[in-house]
């Protein structure tokens, strides 16, 4: 689930930052840069690591700020296919679910890879929601968020950041569209073991 990635990054101190210890001035440019972000294909940062490697410090013509080139590594969240996690319920829909880790919230579990068969009613707490109940065994299983939920990692995507063409005075813009999920963890439920905990016990 997590793992270390090694990056190469040209850096810009700014000149106030140069007063510091250039480790400490450099890993706080790095940690404003980094933390919290989705790196395509790596996951999302939770911490910068260790710094390899500084070369540089040259000011280019212009600029009052040093530039260097770091070599570090940062702690990356990305859990691979096939991963059973632990996770809460955030929300449930006509879709399927969105669970939660805390700090990570777009994990989605469509509806055919729930469990198999299933039905969906008005949630008794939540107005307006929807839960979803496994039927099994002349019995009904219902995913309410009272427990912690163990998915399966089916899918991990890296939508592309969606955009509108909007045309003002004859020339067209890009207009960036939000909400948007960088990265999004397709979860599945349909198996031995998967589902809130109580249900195994």
């Amino acid at each position: 689930m997590f793992l270390l990635s090694e990056i190469e990054h040209t850096l810009r101190v700014p000149p106030h930052l140069l007063s510091r210890p250039l480790n400490e001035a450099i890993k706080g440019e790095l940690d404003s840069l980094f933390l919290d972000k989705i790196i395509e294909n790596l996951g999302l940062c939770i911490s910068v690591y260790d710094i390899h490697s500084i070369d540089g410090g040259f000011i280019p013509p212009g600029e009052g700020a040093s530039t260097y080139k770091v070599r570090f590594r940062l702690v990356m969240f990305r859990p691979f296919v096939g991963e059973v996690i632990s996770a809460r319920l955030k929300e449930s829909n006509k879709d399927g679910l969105r669970l939660s880790l805390g700090f990570f919230d777009d994990i989605y579990v469509p509806v055919p890879l729930l469990p198999i068969p299933n039905r969906s009613e008005p949630d008794p707490v939540q107005k307006d929601g929807i839960r979803w109940i496994w039927e099994y065994g002349g019995e009904n299983y219902p995913l309410d968020g009272t427990d912690e939920v163990r998915f399966r990692v089916h899918k991990i995507s890296y939508p592309p950041i969606p955009v509108d063409e909007v045309t003002k005075s004859g020339e067209k813009e890009l207009e960036v569209m939000k909400p948007f999920a960088p990265m999004v963890i397709t979860g599945s439920l349909d198996g031995d073991g998967l589902g809130p905990i109580s249900w195994w016990v």
